[in-house]
């Protein structure tokens, strides 16, 4: 067991985990974050995305030791039912949302899209965007919403 210091959606935490053990299962089991999602086991699928240092990354292919000293955030960790992140009102708005399992790592990973780059294209959207998979939606009103959240983001 190794001890690990980190940032979980703004909170400093700490917390013992396996040398072997991955991201995801550690933010399921110690931490009950289940918004994250474990799907594929292969790092294909983007269910299981999280915010590291604000890139997205796959956390059922990433060690759990590996972020000691970094910045997490999961998708519990971006708005509430309240006040939605700009990205999961937008996803909302343009109907974007079907069975909901794939949702928190495509917003996650939008977020990441918009934080580097405020005004991507159609083309730009779709290659973030292609690491995560879905199998309700058709992509098209998941593009949209990503677009919706640009223009709303940009003051449009």
């Amino acid at each position: 067991m190794v001890t690990i210091n980190f940032t979980l959606n703004g909170r400093a935490v700490s917390c013992e985990v396996e040398a072997t053990e991955v991201l995801v299962d550690m933010l399921r089991g110690r931490f009950g974050l289940t918004g994250t999602k474990k799907a594929c086991g292969t790092g294909d699928c983007g269910a299981c995305t999280v915010l590291l240092d604000g890139t997205a990354v796959r956390s059922c292919i990433y060690l759990a030791a590996m972020a000691d000293g970094h910045d997490i955030t999961t998708i519990e960790g971006v708005g509430s039912m309240e006040a939605p992140h700009v990205v999961q009102q937008a996803f909302a708005d343009a109907g974007a949302v079907q069975c909901g399992y794939c949702t928190p790592g495509m917003v996650l990973t939008s977020i990441a899209l918009l934080n580097r780059n405020p005004h991507p294209t159609e083309a730009e959207i779709r290659a973030a965007l292609s690491g995560n998979l879905c199998r309700c939606t058709g992509y098209q009103k998941i593009i949209e919403a990503v677009q919706l959240a640009a223009a709303r983001m940009d003051g449009n």
